[in-house]
């Protein structure tokens, strides 16, 4: 979970760069979908082992 946890704050730190640097714009949208598909990730990955304890 903690890897998880890191990739997350990573893809924040990539956003927020990608929309202080406006001509980096595209780096913003990469972070925001690779934000959304960890936090997925994560989520799907934290309810399958719920379920198997």
């Amino acid at each position: 979970m903690g890897l998880i946890v890191a990739l997350l704050v990573i893809w924040l730190v990539v956003v927020v760069i990608g929309f202080v640097v406006k001509s980096l714009f595209w780096l913003a949208i990469v972070g925001i979908v690779l934000f959304l598909a960890t936090g997925a990730y994560g989520a799907i990955k934290r309810r399958a082992s719920g379920q198997l304890r």
